[in-house]
């Protein structure tokens, strides 16, 4: 309780500067309308193009441009949204039929002519978010106004699942007229058919006003709040601070103390107990399958003996996390689950057992020749191992540190090192490393195939060439790949569930990487000014801001909140989009101290967009 008193003290200082200045940009916004946001923005807000999702600020696809479905992971559920159905009328193709009375909000109609326009901007441009889906998607038909076909060569069912709440519909008659949509910054009055419209920006939020004009008043009902305000905050202890004080209503960051802050000022997370959050991912510690000893599965499942997710979960996240399952599924959610092979976990998992290791590591000849603690390889050759992780992500920091120390009692010599991200970054991607930590991809989806094909792509480069889809550590298994392109293509789901036991049963034997903890969908709310927040005991919506959750649960949240005190009559300023000059900042300093503090175990939000790179960049070389 002192740390967390300490830490209020002297985030309160830092807010002191940064509420002045929020609150003298906001005088017209009435505070009982307005929804303040964090967790999901981390640079300027200066990029609101759909077609480039990696790019975009968070919010632009979901409450500014829609997609045709979106997706509960919760129930596993495709939901319909601009598409009042979808189907497989044959094999190869896919029907969607739109909801009637669908308009952008410039008052124009949205039709089926869009829709073929928006996936055919994607083949036209390759620098586009989805243009190698053009690689197996042959046509789009316009059947009529609200109807559209979409005519595979080959159809890839397990990616089209996962296309169909990722791709953004745009209006024809706006991007007709764009000459380059890859480096179109859409800043300008971005028109969408969501929910929400571009009000104002600034160089450290952006603000949102809601569309009383919204098509979707009619199905789904009205938004609660007229306002969203979505803020960058580079610290989370200065996140904890406005969410105590009623400034941040709704957090997306890793919050330290949860446990006290709850007791104290009655804040929101899904679970009343440890470990508070749903699960978002799975952080791996990636492994150079291409360098020995490393190349050993053996040897690589000595390593997994040796690890302590529990003491990893305790240490880096104050158990805000739980440990990952063997094979790193998140088994939590039923997309996962109805795909887990459990009997080969039980056959080929493994657990904590620091004996298991060394007996393993004695085995394969690697012993303490010198006295000196450490293993050395069978010829007495020195055997040393790095770890890498971006410095500032300070629980990724210690969890390499823990990490290290867990190998060292079995005697295998591990130094954690703590590059800048770029250098971090450069060198995960070229596979120049030997051991890293990193979760970019392997996030709640709709298929699991999207996960498995970010943790296992076999489409890798040589070691030194750049690869962004996963596989960092280079594991090569001409089965896996042929499992991968047989889910993808297979339509009948028995089949295609024996194939995923396969996949599952191969990890587990040759073990290329090792699932340690699951990443916490980090979710803390202030009741003092928006009531019925999602939770575990009223489980309505997966309750993430992020950028990709606005369609799997993000709005659904704006649908259910209500506020805490009524709305009164305003009168508000005209709407429209507004470059705001930022007049009062942080300090370099002290913007340059906090940034360092910034984490989560998924580190800074701006890199949530890279989680899509793994199905956009597939087959893509440098």
């Amino acid at each position: 309780m002192k740390r967390l008193v300490g830490v209020l003290i002297g985030a309160f200082v830092i807010f002191g500067v940064f509420g002045q200045v929020v609150a003298a940009q906001e005088q017209e916004l009435p505070r009982e309308e307005t929804l303040y946001v964090g967790g999901g923005l981390w640079s300027q807000p200066n990029n609101f193009n759909p077609l480039i999702p990696w790019s975009a600020v968070t919010g632009t696809i979901g409450l500014i441009y829609e997609t045709l479905f979106n997706y509960d992971p919760l129930n596993d559920k495709l939901e319909p949204w601009l598409a009042e159905s979808g189907r497989w009328v044959s094999d190869n193709v896919y029907e969607v039929k739109l909801r009637e009375g669908l308009t952008w909000h410039d008052g124009k109609p949205l039709t089926a002519e869009d829709v073929k326009f928006t996936f055919e901007l994607h083949k036209k441009y390759p620098g586009l978010a989805y243009h190698q889906m053009w690689e197996w998607l042959q046509e789009v038909k316009v059947i009529d106004d609200r109807t559209i076909q979409f005519v595979f060569s080959t159809p890839h069912y397990e990616e089209w699942k996962y296309l169909l709440y990722q791709i953004a519909i745009v209006p024809k008659h706006i991007w007709q007229n764009i000459d380059n949509p890859v480096e179109f910054a859409n800043v300008d009055n971005p028109v969408g058919s969501g929910p929400y419209k571009l009000y104002k920006t600034d160089q450290m939020r952006f603000i949102l006003v809601r569309n009383d004009n919204w098509w979707g008043i009619k199905y789904f009902g009205k938004p609660a709040p007229k306002y969203i305000v979505y803020v960058i905050v580079y610290s989370n202890n200065l996140a904890l601070s406005m969410l105590v004080k009623g400034e941040l209503d709704w957090s997306n960051f890793f919050i330290p103390g949860v446990p006290d802050v709850k007791a104290q000022y009655g804040i929101v997370t899904w679970y009343d107990e440890p470990p508070y959050h749903l699960p978002a991912n799975t952080a791996f510690l990636f492994l150079n399958t291409q360098k020995p000893p490393l190349d050993n599965p053996e040897f690589r499942r000595a390593i997994a003996y040796a690890i302590n997710p529990e003491e990893i979960a305790a240490r880096a996240s104050q158990n805000q996390i739980t440990p990952a399952d063997p094979t790193g599924l998140l088994i939590q959610y039923p997309a996962f689950k109805k795909i887990y092979n459990k009997e080969a976990v039980d056959k080929y998992g493994f657990k904590y057992d620091p004996q298991k290791a060394m007996e393993i590591l004695d085995k394969l000849g690697f012993k303490d020749v010198n006295g000196d603690g450490y293993r050395e390889f069978p010829d007495g050759k020195p055997l040393k191992l790095t770890i890498i992780v971006p410095f500032g992500w300070t629980d990724w920091m210690e969890m390499i540190r823990v990490i290290s120390e867990q190998l060292a009692i079995v005697g295998i010599n591990v130094e954690p090192k703590f590059p800048d991200y770029s250098k971090y970054w450069d060198d995960l991607t070229k596979g120049n490393f030997d051991m890293a930590i990193n979760n970019f991809g392997s996030n709640v989806v709709a298929t699991p195939w999207q996960w498995f094909n970010w943790v296992l792509n076999q489409d890798v480069t040589p070691i030194g060439e750049n690869f962004y889809n996963g596989n960092f550590g280079r594991y090569k298994n001409e089965r896996v790949a042929e499992l991968l392109e047989l889910i993808n293509v297979e339509k009948d789901e028995n089949k295609k569930l024996q194939y995923y036991y396969e996949l599952q049963e191969i990890f587990l034997k040759d073990l290329p990487y090792i699932p340690i903890i699951y990443n916490g969908a980090w979710f803390e709310a202030s009741p003092e000014h928006w009531t019925n927040w999602p939770t575990a005991k009223n489980p309505y919506a997966f309750p993430i801001s992020w950028n990709g959750y606005w369609q799997m649960g993000g709005v659904k949240v704006l649908l259910n909140i209500k506020p805490v005190k009524a709305a009164t009559e305003t009168t508000t300023t005209e709407e429209k989009t507004e470059t705001i000059v930022q007049t009062v900042t942080v300090t370099p300093t002290e913007t340059a101290t906090s940034s360092t503090e910034t984490g989560g175990i998924c580190g800074p939000a701006i890199l949530v967009g890279l989680a899509v790179v793994p199905l956009l960049l597939r087959r893509r070389r440098s």
